[in-house]
This record gives structure tokens, C-alpha cells and sequence, in this order.
């Protein structure tokens, strides 16, 4: 009864405990792939709030720490379907006008990953949501599935789809020669670089 009564009154349903310990644990992985999703520093911001205070007014169950990251990331996917359906009524700044700090780089230079950032800035959103949630944030592609709520067979697809058209938008240039998608493993087996 008291849970309906918060409901009704939009007060949270969660504590401000483990709404701090998720925005900590997971805010980044949220943020990055808002700002990834969206091209937008402010529908990120956006999208970032409305992922934590939904998670506030939940009730859903999480069997673990992961169940709850794959809950957060795919509301933050909806909310991203959201706002770029609301898009047209305002257009979004583009990443390449955005500070650029790139992070883990790897061998590359800044110049090289922020070619590759914009390279994948330009794939359709379904390619990059995979390419995102597959470097980024070490998903596998049975995980990923999961998340989206579609096949695996269809995330290998997508991902190698995104590369080829990585390798296109690059000029040929193959950053760490791409290996071939397992179905179930991680990025690990991968040797291509995130994308910041």
C-alpha cells in the first residue's frame, strides 16, 4: 500500500543509497552511451536523469549488479529511441564540435581516434548502439542481444556491418585488423580500439 502511495505521489520507491551506488557504478556507462546515442551533450544530460529517476520510481527486482546495468543501459537505449524521435524538432550539435578528450587510446594518436569517434558518430543508430555497447562496454554479443532484446545472430551482423562501414568512412584504414565476432565471447578476443 505504501509503494502505490509513493507512486501515486511520484516520490522515489528506492533509497538514495542505492540510487547513489548505481549512478557510481554505472553513470558513466549511461552517459557514455547517451552521448553516443544522441550526439548531444544536453539530450545526453537528458537522457542521464531520466535513466535515474525512473530507476528511482522502479519496482523491478535486480537478481544482481549486472542485471541492474543491463536494466539501466536498456532504459537509457529507450530513452535515446525517444529523443531522436523528438530530434526533428530540434537538431542536435554535432560530436565533432564537442571538446574531444580521447581516453585509452591505445597505440592511436588523438587525431586517429577522433576520426574513428566521428567515423562512428556517422553509422545508423542500430550499428552504433552495438559498436558502443560492444567496445565500450565490454558487452558480449549474447549480452547485447539481451539488452536490445534482439537475436545474436543479428548483433554479429550489425557489427560487422558497422566495421566494414568503418573501414569505408576511414579510407581502408583497418585500426587493429578486426577479428570476427564470436557469438558468446567479449571484446576480448577483439583488437579493435573503443571509440573513446
Amino acid at each position: 500500500m505504501r509503494r502505490e502511495k509513493e507512486r501515486a505521489s511520484g516520490r522515489p520507491l528506492r533509497s538514495d543509497a542505492l540510487i547513489r551506488q548505481a549512478m557510481a557504478a554505472w553513470g558513466g556507462s549511461v552517459w557514455r552511451l547517451a552521448l553516443a546515442q544522441t550526439g548531444s551533450k544536453e539530450d545526453a544530460e537528458d537522457v542521464y536523469q531520466d535513466v535515474f529517476l525512473r530507476l528511482a520510481q522502479n519496482t523491478t527486482e535486480f537478481s544482481g549488479q549486472e542485471h541492474l546495468k543491463a536494466w539501466l543501459l536498456r532504459v537509457a537505449v529507450n530513452r535515446c529511441h525517444d529523443v531522436a524521435r523528438l530530434r526533428s524538432r530540434r537538431p542536435a550539435v554535432p560530436l565533432d564540435s564537442m571538446p574531444f578528450e580521447p581516453t585509452d587510446a591505445g597505440p592511436l594518436s588523438p587525431d586517429e581516434v577522433r576520426a574513428l569517434w566521428e567515423a562512428v558518430g556517422e553509422l545508423s543508430e542500430s550499428m552504433r548502439i552495438v559498436i558502443h555497447l560492444y567496445y565500450q562496454e565490454g558487452y558480449s554479443g549474447k549480452e547485447i542481444a539481451e539488452v536490445l532484446g534482439i537475436e545474436p545472430s543479428t548483433v554479429r551482423t550489425r557489427l560487422q556491418r558497422a566495421r566494414a562501414q568503418l573501414r569505408t568512412s576511414l579510407g581502408g584504414v583497418d585500426y587493429g585488423q578486426c577479428e570476427p565476432v564470436q557469438s558468446d565471447d567479449g571484446p576480448s578476443g577483439a583488437t579493435c580500439p573503443s571509440a573513446g
